[in-house]
């Protein structure tokens, strides 16, 4: 038997997505894939990676670093993987890596759990959401954004871990390859998918996406960046953007 095909079978009976909360740690307590769940459709690409030699790697690099005592975020670090199955994905907003402080990084890209105070870059990303559609975000003052990803928003960082204060501390260590083959997995789905690609290191990855797909770019929301050229995050007008082309293509909008 093969090695991405016993990576396979072994995520065949994972559970169902749970639900953040109670139980399930402020943090990373070892590494075990086969315990994270994500939705089934995912598990081939997951799999084959793990059994990988760069899978490997990443393996022995989170276990030397939580064996010597790094706190490393989020708990679940397949999450967004869990909530928007691949054959519901209908947008990609593709962020770098998790946030590093305390119970914010819930493994949705900038997106925090309820009660957290959201990041400065998620504040900008209400903030245009008010500009762009005037949503009114006052129901939804929390900052999870959970409610994007089950109507089918894959919120991807490109490294699905981070150690406690120490940003892009996870990176070039492997997830970036299973990140791509995720992109890529996407990008290969017949009906057309929004890419949002915000700052330069997102927009690295335009290359895996092909032309019948709509990529939107802009500046990353980052008050460092959100206002400057050459294209402003604040004014991008992404989200409206977004819904006219799903209309479009016949599916219905997303409700930010």
């Amino acid at each position: 038997m093969s090695q991405g095909l016993q990576a396979d079978l072994a995520f065949e009976n994972l559970p169902k997505p749970l639900p953040e909360g109670p139980g399930h740690g402020r943090h990373l307590s070892r590494w075990n894939p086969a315990d994270w769940p994500l939705a089934a459709d995912w598990a081939p690409v997951v799999g084959r990676f793990l059994a990988s030699q760069a899978g490997q790697q990443l393996g022995a690099f989170m276990e030397r670093r939580l064996a010597a005592g790094a706190v490393v975020y989020p708990p679940q670090p397949f999450r967004a993987l869990a909530l928007t199955p691949l054959a519901d994905v209908r947008v990609v907003i593709l962020g770098q890596d998790p946030y590093h402080g305390p119970g914010q990084a819930q493994g949705l890209a900038f997106s925090v759990p309820d009660g957290v105070r959201p990041p400065p870059s998620l504040r900008n990303i209400f903030k245009e959401l008010v500009r762009d559609l005037a949503v009114d975000t006052e129901p939804h003052s929390g900052g999870s954004l959970e409610r994007w990803a089950g109507q089918g928003v894959l919120l991807l960082n490109t490294s699905l871990t981070v150690e406690e204060g120490q940003a892009a501390s996870h990176s070039r260590q492997g997830w970036e390859v299973l990140t791509d083959l995720l992109m890529a997995a996407v990008a290969a789905k017949p009906e057309p998918v929004v890419f949002m690609l915000w700052g330069a290191h997102a927009q690295t990855k335009q290359a895996l996406i092909p032309a019948r797909h709509l990529v939107l770019t802009a500046n990353h929301p980052s008050p460092l960046s959100a206002l400057r050229p050459p294209v402003p995050f604040i004014g991008c007008g992404h989200f409206s953007a977004a819904n006219l082309f799903l209309q479009g293509q016949g599916q219905s909008r997303i409700h930010w």
